[in-house]
């Protein structure tokens, strides 16, 4: 038998700390929340591994950037969810779900069972093999999705002061990718299908 819990929140993003925030402001009892994460680490504002957390001195790190600083609230580390009692079931893959009987089945093989599912799962990276081309698992290829992917690209740019990169994309991510290498020492090289970089504000 595994645990209950009235909601479930699926995901461990910017959505779910933000409504973890929404959920206590309006009177969550204790035990009855919890946010299911694949990542280790409670949820964070994603947009800072774009940015500070690339910057090679003071670089941003957790907890500086757990949600909800955009908010203007206080930060939700670790010990704000267990302060409201919201549990997090971190570095937890959630491989099915059982609409019909409200159950969800981990990697683990625990069944997590709820009365309101929240699926706030996001995006993802695309991959080269999606583009028709192999090897996005090379060595020196990075993604930026997740706090693993910042920390290995923090690690190769230090490993390649004076060295050169080439960036995928020219939206706000591979922009500010983008801008972070050349403040690392390494030149850069965009690709993109537009004729323009494309960085709207909405």
């Amino acid at each position: 038998m595994g645990r209950a819990f009235v909601y479930v929140i699926l995901g461990g993003g910017v959505a779910a700390g933000y409504a973890a925030l929404e959920f206590t402001n309006r009177g969550v009892s204790h035990g009855e929340l919890c946010i299911i994460s694949e990542e280790p680490v409670a949820p964070y504002e994603r947009p800072a591994l774009s940015k500070g957390f690339l910057l090679p001195e003071d670089p941003a790190r957790l907890p500086a950037f757990h949600t909800c600083v955009g908010a203007n609230e206080e930060k939700l580390t670790p010990t704000w969810y267990i302060e409201h009692g919201i549990e997090l079931i971190l570095g937890t893959r959630v491989k099915s779900a059982d609409v019909r009987r409200k159950t969800l089945l981990t990697a683990a093989g625990e069944t997590i069972s709820y009365k309101f599912l929240i699926i706030a799962t996001g995006a993802r990276a695309l991959k080269l093999e999606e583009f028709g081309v192999n090897g996005s698992d090379a060595e020196n290829v990075c993604h930026l999705r997740d706090l693993a992917d910042a920390a290995r690209l923090v690690d190769l740019m230090q490993a390649s002061t004076g060295g050169k990169a080439v960036v995928i994309g020219g939206g706000y991510i591979g922009m500010e990718v983008a801008a972070s290498l050349v403040i690392n020492n390494i030149n850069v090289s965009m690709v993109f299908p537009e004729p323009h970089c494309n960085c709207k504000f909405l």
